[in-house]
């Protein structure tokens, strides 16, 4: 038995660490069944020593009797700051066998303090107006030039280096460089927060870059968030935050001879403006002119004389600097052109397949001053020119100019992101050709945890569809869109979508950072705001927004078991309710004249706001009393519980009739009042009913917004409906998911309508081709169709439930790697026999629900009843339902016809 994966708040690789007790947790490999960790031992100790050397470790916490893999404390000696540790685990299993420990692995501890100081280049030194070699330079550039800062110092190194550290941040966007190697891989650093009141900074190990003798450290600087185009606000175009990025950074030394040197931003270090970066815009693109290139700027006795000082900046602090929480932002694939198409002799549009987020890099090769305008959009016109009107104001055109050095040039850009699959390029560069280009796709470097095929190809392309939107929409923030002039982390947005985000990437540590962002956006009434960080859109309070402040914390501690930002967010869930209780006493969430987005971007269909808004507010306090018993609060909990039933009831009294018939009549009404469970139990069944009879009268085809596309198939499945379900998953004309993947979708729309054949484009007004929303339907896909789902009590995957929803599907194949190993469901149903594959890791159980036929249920071809690590089998008319323990198994049910799955 095996640890592996072994993770310290919440990351695998190396995170650096503000807390004095970081936590750790691993999973467990083992052959064979019923297969138990019964105690742990781990040991930390400092980078550089032997974990077997008891004089050198800081916590050896002995062999504890325990079988918990996750959120265990750090308990040993103090963590001096601005070190770096390894540790590592080693368990006993339930033969009382103590095996060998796991490959270490490392975390840093944050700086106490700075000994840096923010730094910014004098806005009064002008750049040059014009590369001396050419006096008809573009005026329509030089108008919109605003170049990044390039910076840098020298500094000597005088004895044998045994370590050192970066620790580097900014106001606005940094590239670090040391002695002419870039430092990393991470781009955009360092992510979006609120600067007024939180910053994140980088720890980068850069001893392979420093060396005996003269060294060199360099910084580029973009705007980015902090003081870019941020939104759609176009009353207030740029400076958000600050009006010109900052650097903040210090190198940590340490020396053979126990000696530390820490060089700092400071006022002793250089800048220019006269670099090849002529205009960077997270919205708008970038500009780069190869002939201003600076050599070998960020290496030693490089000759800056002409460059200016910097200034100390006078900007107030921030309340605190931390550490990076989750992962950065980094190239996470490359994609090749599927086709090139000349549209003139100066203009190519490339096909990458993909609607993608990121950028590309361009190889060419051409005379000076050759200058390339690139152009991105998601989707072509019908004369088939790129179709730009969606972006808005966002221009989302990079511009590259030629040093011509009679070699290929490689241009890609640094401060900025675009989201597309065609690429207009024009110049004068022909022939252009595929191989001049690849896409880049930028994302938060999260990992894949899950997995989900199956016998339909549409339904996988659905899939692929719902993981590209989230790759492309996960940029240090969840976004709403990532091409237009937005692209802000909306709340109601994210909540929808979380519970399907989490089952195809590891969004533990994502999610625990852009938990920070939503607690600092909460306004002083208790109030969450619409997007956070809370900027451009200043309104907070609106119904399943403003929820995402209890729904988020509450959906990654199920999936996590995080327990520790579960309690920081807790007072912060309480001042909400409070707020919500002391604005509407009756009971009835009654939104006039306030903000309201209802079932946003429904079809054809109007959920009353009362009925949605009351819905969320019942569920809020379920989740407040689940919490608070979570948390050991018996008090609250009952409180919570109260507060429960007094809202559903106002809500039955005022929205719902004897007959089950639900103000409004929309899928969505009936659809939230289920799932929430704020029907007594003689109305659900008939709610359920009046909910497919709408969809009936729609020809089978759904009508939800937002609100209602995520919970509408797992409702129709829990109530006795699982085959409407699947007709809606299968539906190809409008309005379905097929229907976009049928005209070639290859992300989430934003809308049902964002192209039809009989309309075309909806309003460029708002028409993203990538906004993930509508693509909360995969945890259904995960859950139920695959069949690998939590219980309504249970936590962190520890027993587990695994019933799936065939359908007329022919097989599926799922794989979930939780956060206490890898689940699998693998069903095949086909000659009168349903034949399930599972693996259940150590440490967990599982109870599974089987189609049942006129046959006996066998596992590994004997009777299951018999076999080794199965506790139960039981058999109703419809369903075998057996409780195994760990292991791989494989149960065939014969005499089975083609199931639609469990009635619930």
């Amino acid at each position: 038995m095996q640890p592996s994966r072994l993770r310290c708040e919440h990351r695998e690789d190396v995170p650096c660490v503000d807390t004095p007790a970081p936590r750790f947790a691993w999973t467990l490999n083992a052959d064979g069944r019923n297969r138990r960790q019964t105690a742990y031992q781990i040991r930390v100790w400092p980078d550089g020593a032997a974990h077997d050397d008891p004089t050198r470790l800081f916590w050896d916490s002995g062999m504890v009797e325990s079988s918990e893999t996750l959120e265990i404390p750090y308990s040993g000696l103090p963590l001096p700051p601005a070190s770096t540790f390894v540790w590592t685990v080693r368990v006993r299993d339930e033969s009382d066998i103590v095996h060998g420990w796991a490959e270490p692995a490392l975390f840093r501890t944050a700086l106490d303090s700075w000994g840096a100081v923010w730094i910014r280049h004098n806005p009064l030194v002008a750049p040059s107006t014009r590369p001396s070699d050419d006096a008809s330079y573009p005026a329509e550039l030089l108008d919109r030039e605003e170049p990044s800062p390039y910076m840098r110092r020298e500094f000597q190194v005088d004895s044998e280096i045994s370590r050192a550290t970066l620790y580097v941040t900014a106001r606005g966007l940094v590239e670090v460089q040391v002695n002419g190697q870039r430092v990393g891989d991470n781009l955009l650093d360092p992510g979006w927060t609120d600067y007024h009141k939180r910053i994140e900074y980088q720890a980068h190990d850069v001893t392979a870059y420093v060396r005996n003798g003269p060294n060199a450290i360099g910084a580029i600087l973009g705007t980015g968030w902090y003081a870019g185009h941020v939104g759609f606000d176009h009353e207030h175009p740029s400076a958000w935050y600050g009006h010109s990025p900052e650097l903040l950074c210090e190198v940590r030394i340490e020396h053979a001879d126990g000696r530390t040197t820490i060089v700092t931003s400071d006022g002793s270090w250089r800048a220019t403006r006269n670099g090849p970066i002529r205009y960077s815009d997270l919205l708008h693109g970038e500009r780069i002119d190869a002939r201003y290139g600076l050599g070998g700027w960020s290496k030693p006795n490089f000759d800056d004389t002409d460059w200016s000082p910097v200034l100390v900046s006078e900007t107030p602090e921030v309340p605190i600097i931390v550490p990076a929480r989750a992962q950065p932002i980094r190239v996470t694939a490359q994609l090749k052109p599927i086709s090139v198409t000349q549209q003139a002799s100066d203009t190519f549009t490339f096909d990458l397949g993909q609607n993608m987020v990121g950028w590309v890099r361009l190889a060419v090769q051409g005379p000076r001053g050759t200058r390339l305008e690139l152009r991105f959009a998601e989707m072509l016109d019908r004369d088939g020119s790129i179709y730009t009107a969606n972006l808005r104001s966002a221009r989302a055109q990079d511009t590259f100019v030629l040093a011509g050095t009679n070699e290929i040039e490689v241009f890609e850009p640094h401060f900025t992101f675009h989201g597309f699959r065609y690429v207009e390029v024009r110049g004068e560069i022909d022939p252009l050709l595929p191989e001049n280009l690849t896409g880049l796709v930028v994302s938060s470097d999260t990992p894949q945890t899950g997995s989900f095929t199956c016998s339909d190809e549409m339904v996988n392309q659905l899939q692929r569809n719902i993981e590209w939107g989230q790759r492309g929409n996960f940029i240090s923030v969840p976004t709403d869109c990532p091409q237009r002039d937005e692209r802000l982390g909306w709340l109601g947005d994210a909540q929808i979508f979380l519970p399907t985000a989490s089952l195809n990437m590891d969004i533990d540590a994502f999610v625990s950072k852009w938990g920070d962002d939503v607690l600092d956006a909460q306004s002083p009434s208790g109030a969450y705001s619409d997007v956070a960080p809370r900027i451009v859109a200043s309104t907070d309070g609106a119904p399943a927004w403003a929820d995402a402040g209890v729904i988020v914390p509450w959906t990654h501690y199920r999936r996590y078991g995080d327990l520790r930002m579960l309690r920081r967010h807790w007072p912060h869930m309480e001042r909400y309710l409070a707020y919500i209780e002391r604005e509407n006493p009756k009971l009835l969430w009654s939104r006039e004249g306030m903000d309201d987005y209802g079932d946003w971007l429904s079809v054809d269909e109007h959920t009353p706001p009362e009925v949605i808004a009351t819905a969320y507010w019942a569920h809020d306090a379920s989740i407040m009393a689940q919490a608070a018993d979570v948390l050991g609060n018996t008090e609250r909990k009952i409180a919570y519980q109260d507060l429960y039933g007094r809202i559903s009831k106002a809500f039955n009294d005022a929205y719902v009739d004897d007959d089950g018939r639900i103000r409004g009549n929309t899928q969505t009404g009936y659809v939230l009042a289920l799932a929430f469970g704020v029907l007594p139990a003689e109305k659900r069944a008939k709610a359920a009913a009046h909910l497919v009879e709408n969809i009936e009268d729609r020809g089978w085809h759904l009508a939800t917004g937002f609100l209602g596309a995520g919970h509408l198939c797992p409702v129709l499945t829990e109530s006795g409906y699982p085959d409407v379900a699947h007709r809606l998953l299968l539906q190809d004309t409008y309005p379905s998911w097929g229907y976009s993947i049928r005209h070639g979708a290859t992300t989430i729309w934003e809308r049902w309508d964002g192209w039809t054949k009989h309309a075309g484009f909806q309003t460029p007004e708002m028409n993203s081709f990538n906004h993930y929303s509508l693509g909360a339907i995969g945890a259904w896909l995960f859950e139920y169709v695959g069949g690998i789902r939590q219980g309504q009590d249970e936590f962190t995957y520890e027993n587990v439930l695994i019933a799936p929803v065939p359908g007329d599907l022919a097989y599926a194949r799922t794989t979930y790697r939780s956060v206490r190993g890898t689940f699998v469901s693998d069903w095949v149903q086909a000659d009168s026999r349903f034949t399930l594959k599972v693996d259940v890791p150590p440490n967990t159980r599982a109870t599974l629900t089987i189609p049942a036929g006129s046959g006996p249920l066998l596992e590994g071809g004997s009777s299951a009843q018999d076999a080794a690590g199965v506790t139960s089998v039981q058999r109703d008319e419809q369903f075998w339902t057996t409780k195994i323990t760990s292991g791989h198994y494989e149960f065939q049910a014969l005499g089975v016809q083609p199931a639609r799955g469990p009635k619930f």
